[in-house]
This record gives C-alpha cells, sequence and structure tokens, in this order.
C-alpha cells in the first residue's frame, strides 16, 4: 500500500467515526429527552410534591405547637390557631385563656426541632394525611438550667386551600 491510499483512508475513517459518535449522541440525547419529559408529567411526581407540601406544613405545625415563650403567649396561642383546623383549632379557641394562664404562670419558654419525620398515610383527594415526628423539645424556666426532652407524635392533616394544617396531634408511648 502506498502512503498515499493510506492518507486517503484516515479521512474517511474519520468521517466513519464522527458520524457514528454523533448518531450515538443523538439517540442518547432522544432517548433522555423522552425520559424527563414522561417523569415531569408523571402521576408519581405530582404526589410526591403533594407529599412533600404535606410534610413541610407538617413539621412547621409541630415546631410551632411544641415552641411557646411564657413573656409573648399571644403571640404563640396565635400560631397555634394559624397552624390548625377543625377540632383542635376549636380546643384551642376554647381553651386559650386556660393555657394563658398556666404558661405565664409556669414562666417556662419551649423550642422544639424535629429530628425526624415522614408522611404515614395521604389521600390527595379528602385532603387528608397522617404523619409521624420525631422531636427535641428545649425547655427553659426562669432562672433554670434549660432541659432537653424528646417526644414522638402521630399527627393527622387536613389540607386547607394549599396549605396542610394539624387537625389532630398527639405522644406515642415509647415502646
Amino acid at each position: 500500500m502506498t502512503t498515499g491510499t493510506a492518507e486517503r483512508k484516515r479521512p474517511v475513517l474519520g468521517l466513519i467515526t464522527g458520524l457514528t459518535l454523533l448518531a450515538i449522541g443523538v439517540v442518547a440525547s432522544l432517548f433522555f429527552g423522552v425520559t424527563w419529559a414522561l417523569a415531569g408529567n408523571s402521576d408519581s411526581v405530582a404526589r410526591a410534591e403533594v407529599r412533600d407540601a404535606a410534610l413541610h406544613d407538617g413539621t412547621s405545625a409541630i415546631i410551632s405547637f411544641n415552641s411557646l415563650d411564657y413573656r409573648d403567649v399571644d403571640g404563640g396561642l396565635k400560631r397555634w390557631e394559624d397552624n390548625s383546623t377543625g377540632p383542635l383549632r376549636d380546643e384551642i379557641r376554647q381553651g386559650r385563656q386556660n393555657y394563658a394562664t398556666q404558661i405565664t404562670q409556669a414562666k417556662s419558654s419551649t423550642t422544639a426541632r424535629v429530628l425526624d419525620a415522614g408522611i404515614v398515610e395521604l389521600d390527595e383527594n379528602a385532603g387528608k394525611a397522617r404523619m409521624i415526628a420525631v422531636v427535641q423539645v428545649t425547655v427553659t424556666i426562669e432562672g433554670q438550667q434549660p432541659t432537653n426532652k424528646q417526644d414522638r407524635y402521630q399527627a393527622e392533616l387536613t389540607r386547607e386551600g394549599e396549605t396542610w394544617k394539624l387537625s389532630a396531634l398527639g405522644t406515642v408511648p415509647v415502646g
């Protein structure tokens, strides 16, 4: 073979390699593009977004219900009302004065932090969800060192408009 023949084959080989890589790139782009488009329109994505919204709102509500300062009882109780609905909200409204008196007399403040939480049941159509959470509460009583305690909660959530609110909240016994 002469050098002229070898030199003519190199550009053809380069062209074939380039076209092959281009074809692979186009096929891969089409595959991933279609996969992305289907995933973006999937019911499972929409359901995950609803679940995430319920978890976010429920977590915030549980923090509000476990964070209260005796120096701002009215603000704390308003947050309780704002984060609740149904019978739980009614209970807060009816017991508001008693809660305020007890909290003020105790001269205590609490701050909460959710350590872990998850949605265990979700009915999108009914706007209902159930979640569980592990909460660390720091209790500070005037003149004393702060103490930490952990509680496990089960919460019932009800959607009001675009917001999930607590409709029931209770501790879960350990053991």
